[in-house]
């Protein structure tokens, strides 16, 4: 069983039935069936081999949707990105993942040209139907071949070879401690095994409607696509979460039954009264250790209908946990017992694995990534020789109890990321940029626990000589060079930072100033 081979039944079973919503645009099973397969024909004639990579770097669309699908289909790696990364963000993952090709928007500033060029793998760029008249501002380099998106869908013959579930299906760039984001890499067992489980749980049918506001590059929002296509579902894409009066128009008018949240979209949806509205909600999900129970209660106060899903999982292995909705009075803070199969254990002090207790959460299951492209040693760092011969477990990094009962509680992160507005900060990635202004000698990012983001992001520095840079000077940055999820809430001047004898900043001791500089 292959990731998309979901479309193909699903098309089979159903093939008028309705596939994807985004706007005006509404397409069939069968409709994209035949523009992901023929996506797919036109890649294999570009050159494009089982195996290799190919970044889609766009916009929740059904042109975003139709390239994952048509990579897939291809034989290739689909490395998801979403719209906002910047230009060196985007040179190093397609550097990084050795990427032959970039589905995307053309960028009228001439970047696109700057970061092919240094790009030495990419021989294809597909420009979407936003791009502007089709072709870059600035030509790109001799040996990349320019396509548009209308010649993307021309009818074309598939080209020979299948992979096998074994196979890489997808790597998932994901910020890490070291500062350089990390390539997850899943298998298409891995990803099978992971939407399985969890479509089980939540109990999906053709009848369910999705909404998914959630960037196709987090792959939350990316499995909410695979959930619905294994189940002949139909998925309504947003872009964003900015206007939720128009989101609940959305809700109501396409009766979603599905509801994938993070923090953020959960205080933003409480402002209004959701019982005056008539909702046809079944089930509301969020995923990660950062939901805040008091949302959770108003969700269910104003949806009495709809049942609660609080859930645990990281992109290593995507989904570990789920509480029954019939428990969340019982112990509200519990992120549930494992899905089916996956087996938990936490790591003690010793190293011992134990089913109940506290320590390292560790992980058994076909879910569990393949590891860290290109990364052995951070590999080996996660991935550990398990109970039985041959197998490896996933060490998660993140420290949870067990009950008697097997319930599962997040007690903290073993490193320093963080979670903003539902997705992971790494501090150092942050701090990295930062340094990048003359003057600054010393900087900490660290969060602070918010209501309403998860964490609120806060950088702290040094400079010299003092006063030579602004709050405006440093947030201003931070937002031309990092997606709007990492740049910090707030910036803090101090005279001096804590650090360890080694010489290095102690980020555990960094403290807050008691008045506030700035925020937005």
């Amino acid at each position: 069983m292959l990731i998309h081979d979901f479309l193909e039944l699903s098309a089979e079973g159903g093939p008028e039935r309705q596939a994807l919503v985004h706007g005006p645009q509404r397409l069939s099973y069968a409709a994209l069936q035949q523009a992901s397969s023929r996506f797919a024909a036109h890649l294999q004639d570009a050159g494009v081999r089982r195996g290799d990579r190919v970044v889609v770097q766009l916009e929740n669309s059904v042109e975003a949707v139709i390239s994952l699908l048509g990579t897939l289909r291809a034989g290739a790696v689909i490395v998801p990105l979403g719209p906002t990364v910047k230009a060196e963000k985007l040179t190093y993952i397609l550097d990084d993942s050795e990427a032959v090709a970039l589905v995307t928007e053309s960028r009228a500033d001439g970047t696109l040209a700057t970061v092919v060029e240094r790009c030495p793998a990419v021989r294809l760029v597909v420009l979407t139907p936003d791009s502007d008249a089709g072709s870059p501002a600035v030509p790109l380099r001799p040996g990349v071949t320019v396509a548009s998106w209308d010649s993307m869908l021309t009818d074309a013959a598939p080209g020979a070879g299948r992979p096998i579930d074994v196979d890489l299906a997808a790597l998932i760039y994901t910020s890490g401690s070291t500062g350089k984001p990390k390539g997850v890499m899943l298998s298409h067992l891995n990803m099978v095994a992971a939407a399985t489980s969890i479509g089980d749980y939540l109990q999906n049918t053709p009848d369910d409607v999705i909404i998914n506001v959630l960037p196709l590059s987090f792959d939350y929002g990316l499995y909410q696509i695979f959930l619905a296509l294994r189940a002949g579902a139909s998925v309504v894409l947003e872009r964003a979460f900015v206007y939720p009066s128009a989101i609940l128009e959305i809700l109501e008018r396409e009766s979603v039954t599905g509801l994938p949240l993070v923090p953020t979209l959960a205080a933003m949806l409480l402002k209004h009264d959701l019982r005056a509205r008539r909702l046809a909600i079944r089930y509301v999900t969020s995923t990660g250790a950062a939901f805040p129970t008091s949302h959770i209660k108003a969700l269910r106060e104003q949806l009495p209908n709809a049942r609660f899903f609080s859930m645990y999982g990281l992109t290593e292995c995507k989904r570990v946990s789920y509480l029954p909705p019939d428990q969340l009075d019982v112990r509200p803070t519990s992120v549930g017992k494992p899905m089916d199969n996956v087996e938990v254990y936490v790591a003690d002090e010793q190293g011992q694995l134990r089913e109940s207790g506290e320590g390292e959460l560790v992980i058994r299951g076909a879910n569990v990534m393949r590891g860290y492209w290109r990364a052995p040693e951070l590999t080996a760092q996660y991935l550990k020789p398990g109970l039985y011969p041959g197998e490896q477990l996933l060490y998660t990094g993140d420290r949870f109890r067990i009950d008697e009962q097997g319930y599962m509680y997040f007690v903290a992160r073993l490193d320093d990321m963080l979670k903003s507005r539902g997705q992971r900060v790494s501090p150092r990635e942050v701090e990295d940029v930062i340094y990048q202004l003359p003057g600054v000698t010393g900087v900490a990012v660290i969060g602070t626990p918010d209501a309403l983001l998860g964490n609120f992001v806060n950088a702290v520095l040094t400079v010299d000589p003092p006063g030579s840079l602004s709050e405006q000077q440093v947030m201003r940055h931070c937002a031309d060079v990092l997606e709007d999820y990492m740049v910090p809430r707030a910036i803090h001047f101090v005279d001096s930072l804590p650090r360890t004898e080694s010489g290095k900043i102690d980020r555990r001791r960094v403290a807050i100033p008691a008045r506030r500089t700035h925020a937005h």
